[in-house]
């Protein structure tokens, strides 16, 4: 029997092609995305934007003072050595910063930018530091401050990474235009952490925001590290949590120049105020401060904003105390011998773990002090001396 082949074409095993489908990518898109990465802002445009009070643009330089790549540092040495020129800081008359050239500086007579002062908050989680923070700054916002606050906000050990939610938790601060929020990790180097936030004040400064607060952590070394660069150190209690002196440490305590015991309302007003009498009395034990300026107790409530005003008012009469003595430009003098040690020490640990044949070496090293050869003392006073031979 015969078959008749049909002709291909009419074939119902011809497939037809169809419409060709797209890639899985879009061309167009990519190139235009690889085009905005390399078309970053220069340092000059970055500059201006941050004298023109700029925020996208200051939160860029801000970024830039974050990264730890070397391009970016150099850029960001550039944009603050800029900033210190233009704040005229005393800091900009030493070595601690890259020269700079080829760059114009826009004149301001914006006398704020002289006089900014820098205020550290502290107290333990749950004190309401944040509550506290919103409450005070819409307050100064409202008298026509400009508010930059930066908060350090703790990073996981394991994951590295941090939550930084302050701008969820100071919801009408974070929509105020004369405020600014900026949450940065911790990280865990509290010494880097101290280099950046310090570089970030003066770019804010520079920005025209005349009140800098720095919200810590609550715990353990933060403390140490935001005093020093700070004119002002707040401390946030709590009354009613226990015994009201265990929170009294001698370190803590000699570094505040103010204790505010906050949630004072409701029930647990007479316990603030008991409270208060109890650290008043407490803080007698300790000599006087080198500011000559003695501690203050007072209480407050951030959510129905009790005692908010009278808060900044002790801040400004301890400004105005130290400015009379000199201790405040001394205090500012010394802010800046810290910032020198710390970029010293930050810029050798770093120059140490970059040198690749430190990394070889550190690598051996390790698997020695975990296998019991060495102990790491020995082991670390080996790489040292190698890397003194290298430089």
């Amino acid at each position: 029997m015969a078959f008749i082949m049909e002709h291909p074409s009419k074939s119902a095993l011809n497939v037809m092609k169809g419409i060709e489908q797209p890639g899985q990518i879009n061309a167009d898109a990519l190139k235009k995305l690889r085009a905005g990465k390399r078309s970053g802002n220069s340092v000059q445009e970055l500059i201006d934007g941050i004298f023109s009070g700029n925020r996208t643009l200051l939160s860029k330089a801000i970024t830039l003072v974050e990264s730890s790549l070397p391009a970016h540092q150099e850029q960001a040495q550039e944009v603050i050595a800029a900033c210190l020129k233009q704040t005229r800081s005393p800091l900009s008359m030493t070595n601690y910063q890259l020269p700079i050239t080829n760059y114009q500086l826009p004149m301001t007579n914006d006398k704020v930018r002289n006089s900014s002062i820098r205020v550290g908050i502290t107290g333990v989680p749950g004190v309401g530091k944040s509550t506290f923070i919103e409450a005070l700054g819409t307050s100064l916002t409202a008298k026509g401050h400009k508010l930059a606050v930066l908060a350090i906000d703790p990073s996981s050990s394991r994951s590295k990474g941090s939550i930084l939610g302050d701008k969820t938790r100071m919801e009408e601060l974070s929509v105020d235009p004369n405020a600014f929020i900026r949450p940065s990790p911790a990280a865990g180097s509290l010494g880097g952490v101290a280099r950046k936030t310090r570089e970030t004040i003066f770019l804010c400064e520079a920005a025209g925001f005349d009140v800098i607060f720095i919200e810590t952590v609550g715990v353990g070394q933060s403390e140490t590290t935001v005093h020093s660069m700070v004119d002002f150190f707040l401390l946030l209690m709590l009354a009613g949590a226990g015994d009201e002196l265990q929170g009294i440490k001698r370190g803590i305590i000699e570094m505040a120049d103010a204790i505010v015991i906050n949630k004072a309302d409701g029930d647990n007003l007479n316990k603030a105020k008991a409270a208060r009498v109890e650290y008043a009395n407490a803080l007698h034990l300790f000599p006087p401060p080198d500011s000559g300026w003695t501690p203050v107790t007072d209480i407050c409530s951030a959510r129905s904003k009790l005692g908010i005003d009278h808060v900044w008012d002790i801040i400004l009469e301890h400004r105005e105390s130290t400015t009379n003595s000199g201790y405040f430009q001394k205090r500012r003098m010394e802010q800046n011998r810290q910032a020198l040690y710390e970029t010293i020490e930050e810029g050798l640990q770093h120059h140490f773990f970059s040198r690749k044949e430190i990394a070889h070496l550190m690598a051996k090293s390790e698997q020695d002090i975990l296998a019991g050869l060495v102990n790491p003392y020995k082991a670390a006073q080996e790489l040292l001396e190698q890397y003194f031979k290298k430089i």
